[in-house]
């Protein structure tokens, strides 16, 4: 036990001289034209050094947040939650695309007969079979379910199991928010995190990369590095680009992340400031609605 609270005590010392020399030295793991430089990037992008980085870095904020000025903590919330927000708007024109792309395979596919569609310039065009352009819809599907994650938790549209939440006073429910925040929704994601970061990349270069790999090891497998994108689909003539959807669970792992801190933060100064703070700075969509304008009095704990 005293072995690992000097370990841990230690990462916390490191951390920030390992942020400095990474941000000093950008080359030894951003210049991808060097294989040394790809292997530090996979290794450090899922290591012991990254995580207590990014703790030392949440916990020195919260620290002063809490203990300094709190509009340090509300101003992490609104950049955090804005990301969020920005992300996932973008991402939900995906699923335009996708009815309109459906609606254009089924008129050529059905009625026209058409083999392939192509996209762009003569002598430039992108020329793919219908059957390509079909399973690419799963792709936009994806790009929704993945991306507009955060969003839709900071606009209140991810189901709630509620057995005695609604039934607690609102502080209460500041704390049971905190609590799941610390003790479930940022260790599932870290573990979800660790397993996608190398599951990606193991369809992404050769050779294969995993967890238990130390940095040695796997500059010694520089030498024999090399771009290996999965490009197989799953029919001869379908969508085969497959390795996107890996890196669209590194991408939600990242934003669940993110978006588990603004939330532990904004569960924090709500339950300091009272239930007169609750929704404070949250940016919820609004369609004129007046049901609409009631469930999300409800679910920011406002009457």
């Amino acid at each position: 036990m005293v072995d690992f609270i000097l370990w841990v005590l230690q990462n916390f010392v490191l951390a920030p001289y390992n942020l400095l020399m990474a941000i000093a030295k950008p080359a030894a793991w951003l210049d991808w034209s060097n294989p040394e430089a790809v292997m530090r990037f996979i290794y450090y992008g899922a290591s012991v050094e990254f995580f207590f980085v990014i703790l030392t870095t949440i916990i020195v904020v919260t620290v002063l947040g809490m203990s300094w000025k709190r509009d340090i903590l509300w101003w992490g919330v609104r950049i955090l939650e804005g990301i969020g927000n920005t992300v996932g708007r973008l991402a939900a024109w995906a699923g335009l695309l996708m009815v309109l792309q459906q609606v254009m395979i089924v008129f050529l596919q059905r009625i026209f007969r058409v083999a392939e569609i192509q996209l762009g310039p003569l002598g430039t065009a992108f020329s793919m079979d219908l059957s390509w352009w079909a399973e690419e819809l799963k792709l936009y599907n994806a790009l929704v379910v993945t991306m507009c994650v955060s969003y839709t938790f900071v606009q209140g549209g991810h189901v709630r199991v509620d057995l005695i939440y609604s039934a607690v006073k609102f502080r209460t429910k500041k704390v049971i928010d905190m609590f799941g925040c610390i003790f479930f929704m940022m260790p599932a994601i870290i573990i979800t995190y660790l397993y996608a970061w190398f599951f990606m990349w193991r369809h992404l270069m050769t050779p294969s990369v995993t967890a238990t790999s130390d940095l040695d090891r796997m500059l010694m497998q520089s030498r024999i590095f090399r771009w290996n994108v999965e490009t197989i689909g799953f029919s001869p003539n379908g969508f085969n680009a497959y390795f996107l959807f890996k890196v669209l669970i590194v991408a939600f792992c990242i934003l669940v992340f993110i978006q588990a801190v603004a939330f532990f933060w904004r569960s924090y100064l709500e339950w300091l400031e009272g239930e007169e703070s609750a929704g404070k700075y949250q940016d919820i969509d609004k369609t004129g609605d007046p049901a609409e304008d009631i469930e999300h009095a409800i679910h920011s704990g406002s009457t």
